[in-house]
């Protein structure tokens, strides 16, 4: 792979001007796609084979007319004061309200009166109207919202307080000033790395242009795949974040090329064929960790994780092929003064005693102390972990919104008014198909689940015009998302069992408050399949690379610590509310099912990436002669240094995206940055080099008769230093006197 990969960058590097114009093409191309497609819609979300997905479709057959997947709405009033909604004067402003509603938009319909449907509050103080459209939330029209949102300005003026709940309201997710920060702190550590603003600005130009690709061909496709608002967002956070990182290694190995005395176009084959092939491994970790969410079979987070998949991929492309070609744009520039004066002493015979850099002393200092560092890494990591034992899951609902919002308030006035279990009623759905009496079987229901303990209301059964479809609301004593409400929904399920053996109609619960429970049992089910998946194959991947069977177990065990760790530091932060105010957290709840799945995949190939980049140069130097311990110090020498910004690159983009007004993108930044702060800088830069000093040569080992079984794929460049026949880099194979004292004892 090394030889082909040389090949390839050097390819790159004489035709510069073919390779620079493809890309732009092609940004070119995707933009135009993006601009000329339709405005996407929001992804519809369905959970094969659940059985609130099951009675969700059965009621779109049954009930065409009644828009079951359309967005709705709930305008709350609370009458003054002394006054009730039931007064006269405060019925007739209600009345006309819902008037102007109907009339308000061809969108709507339906608009209940809160009179007749029984929608009034016992002691009379709240009353609701409810409002259904014919499409989704991303599908209203500016000027419904408009209606929806002036509804009670009328009612305000007159005492009454108006709030507005509902996904009606929920529009595209804003992202804050804080993503372009993440860009700009990025930028400045680049230019801290390099010393040399062409040599910083190459690999966020690169990356940006990935993204550009990747984002737009997400928009372009939108509608065609039915991808949701978020998706684009995270694949516009990971693939940036990956640009980034691939195109430094790249980068930075090319400056120690040409720092050595290679031509340019030598450097430039050499930095594709060595950091190159980190590059690849490092991006198809990734790859299998996003592709892998299939496993959950849940088609939004299976089209998430490919179109992350496909912006990774993007990455790796440009980091192989654009960036060598910039680079021969670049010229000298891209070594900054400092260097190029540095390499001129050199070639004049002048070259100074290199001092040890911080990478080198790090590493010194792991070797003198390796069980202190990794007791303190481990233990460490292990207490940040302790909230994770406490972690709840669900699905956000209004109640998780900020207390802030409209939606927020009218979910508190519809608790105050009729209890808290109102805000997430339950939809009984009675198959009376196969049933010789289906009024009867209905009733049978309403009467089973009336007897539940924790439900408070049980509206009479609806039939549809075929008359074999019943629809029964139920509305559970306690909120949405609490275990007494789970409990409730379990125990009409299993009431709905032996009803079907006794009238041969099914029972079948859905509803939101339902979607949310088998959501998150399926995520609970998919997570350890989908570890299992994952892990085993970037497992056998990383074999492929190292040719040990330890590094990779390492690696493994490693990477599951600092996610642990990472799922405590947002239990904290999310659930508990420990630092929330400095996250923009407004209010705390459950953590959203899908984020710790989500999470585990994206950070094992980000975790990946550092284990890959930076053992790789120690199983280089190590397969060129030097000592464990020496390999160990030479990869940190040439590493350390670039690991460091990566990781601090990757984080703040990450970052940036807490600013973010959607709930589960803020989650997810919040959670990639603690993640790859805790994995590279604590598992990376201190538990594997402990590990490594502690197991030495057997770090490296492999059975005779699986290193003949598996292929050689040359990630260190063995096989392309023999061909070209070339000395070990400068710096590797030996080590200053100090250095070698030190390493002696280890």
């Amino acid at each position: 792979m090394a030889t082909f990969l040389y090949k390839l960058g050097r390819l790159a590097f004489r035709r510069r001007r073919y390779v620079a114009l493809i890309w732009v093409a092609l940004l070119a191309l995707a933009g135009f796609g993006a601009a000329s497609a339709s405005t996407a819609t929001s992804s519809s979300f369905s959970i094969p084979g659940t059985e609130a997905q099951k009675a969700f479709d059965l009621l779109e057959q049954r009930f065409p007319d009644s828009s079951a997947d359309g967005a709705t709405a709930r305008v709350v009033f609370k009458a003054p004061d002394g006054q009730k909604m039931t007064d006269p004067a405060n019925k007739a402003e209600v009345n006309k309200i819902a008037g102007e509603l109907k009339s308000g938009s061809d969108q709507i319909a339906s608009v209940t009166d809160p009179y007749t449907a029984g929608a009034v509050s016992k002691n009379g103080s709240t009353a609701y109207v409810s409002v259904s459209y014919k499409v989704n939330s991303m599908e209203l029209t500016d000027a419904t919202r408009d209606a929806l949102k002036d509804a009670g300005h009328t009612a305000q003026k007159s005492g009454m307080t108006v709030e507005i709940g509902g996904d009606a309201l929920q529009v595209m997710p804003e992202t804050g000033i804080t993503e372009v920060i993440g860009v700009a702190i990025a930028a400045v550590v680049l230019v801290i790395t390099f010393g040399s603003l062409i040599a910083a600005g190459l690999p966020l130009l690169t990356a940006l242009i990935g993204v550009g690709i990747g984002v737009s061909t997400i928009t372009a496709l939108a509608n065609v795949l039915d991808l949701g608002s978020t998706t684009s967002t995270l694949a516009m956070m990971i693939g940036l974040a990956v640009g980034i990182d691939y195109a430094l290694f790249i980068v930075s190995r090319y400056r120690a090329e040409l720092a050595e005395g290679r031509e340019r176009e030598e450097a430039a084959g050499r930095a594709v064929g060595t950091a190159g092939s980190a590059v690849v491994f490092a991006g198809l970790t990734v790859v299998i960790a996003l592709v892998g969410l299939a496993v959950v079979n849940i088609p939004m987070l299976s089209k998430m994780g490919f179109a992350a998949a496909g912006t990774v991929v993007i990455a790796v492309l440009i980091a192989l092929t654009l960036v060598p070609a910039m680079l021969g744009f670049a010229g000298k520039r891209v070594m900054g003064r400092k260097a190029r004066k540095a390499r001129k002493a050199a070639e004049a015979g002048n070259r100074p005693e290199a001092k040890p850099n911080m990478g080198t002393r790090w590493a010194r200092f792991v070797l003198r102390k390796p069980v202190w560092v990794l007791l303190v890494g481990v233990i460490g990591l292990g207490a940040i972990a302790v909230p994770a034992a406490s972690l709840e899951m669900g699905l956000p609902d209004d109640g998780s919104q900020p207390t802030s919002t409209t939606q927020r308030r009218a979910y508190d006035l519809l608790s105050d008014g009729f209890g808290p279990g109102f805000n997430g009623p339950l939809m009984v759905v009675v198959d009376t198909a196969k049933s010789s009496d289906g009024k009867t079987a209905a009733k049978q229901v309403s009467d089973e689940i009336s007897g539940i303990p924790g439900v408070v209301a049980v509206t009479p059964a609806q039939f549809n015009k075929a008359g074999d479809t019943a629809m029964i609301t139920v509305v559970p004593k306690d909120r949405p998302s609490s275990t007494e409400t789970e409990n409730v929904v379990h125990a009409i399920r299993d009431s709905g069992k032996d009803i079907k053996s006794d009238t041969g109609a099914e029972v079948l619960v859905t509803g939101s408050t339902a979607m949310n429970i088998d959501f998150s049992q399926k995520m609970n089910d998919a997570l350890l399949p989908y570890l299992a998946l994952v892990v085993g194959l970037a497992f056998l991947l990383l074999m492929l690379v190292f040719r040990s069977v330890l590094v990779p177990l390492k690696a493994a065990l490693g990477f599951l610590l600092s996610v642990v760790a990472a799922l405590g530091a947002v239990v904290a932060v999310f659930q508990w509310g420990w630092l929330g105010s400095l996250f923009g957290v407004e209010q705390t709840g459950p953590i959203m099912s899908m984020m710790p799945i989500f999470m585990v995949g994206v950070v094992f190939g980000l975790a990946m990436d550092y284990e890959v980049f930076l053992v790789t140069r120690m199983r280089e130097a190590y397969v060129h002669g030097e000592k464990p311990g020496q390999a160990i110090v030479t990869g940190f020498r040439h590493g350390a240094r670039v690991v460091t910004a990566a990781a601090v690159i990757m984080m703040a983009v990450f970052a940036g995206f807490i600013g973010s007004s959607e709930q589960m993108v803020k989650m997810i930044g919040f959670s990639l940055a603690i993640a790859v702060f805790f994995d590279a800088f604590v598992v990376r830069m201190a538990i594997v080099p402990a590990v490594l000093a502690l197991l030495g040569k057997r770090a490296w080992w492999l059975p005779r008769w699986l290193d003949r079984l598996l292929p050689n794929v040359d990630v260190e460049g063995e096989g392309l230093r023999k061909e070209l026949g070339g000395a070990p880099s400068d710096g590797e194979g030996r080590g200053d006197a100090q250095g070698e004292r030190e390493l002696a004892r280890v």
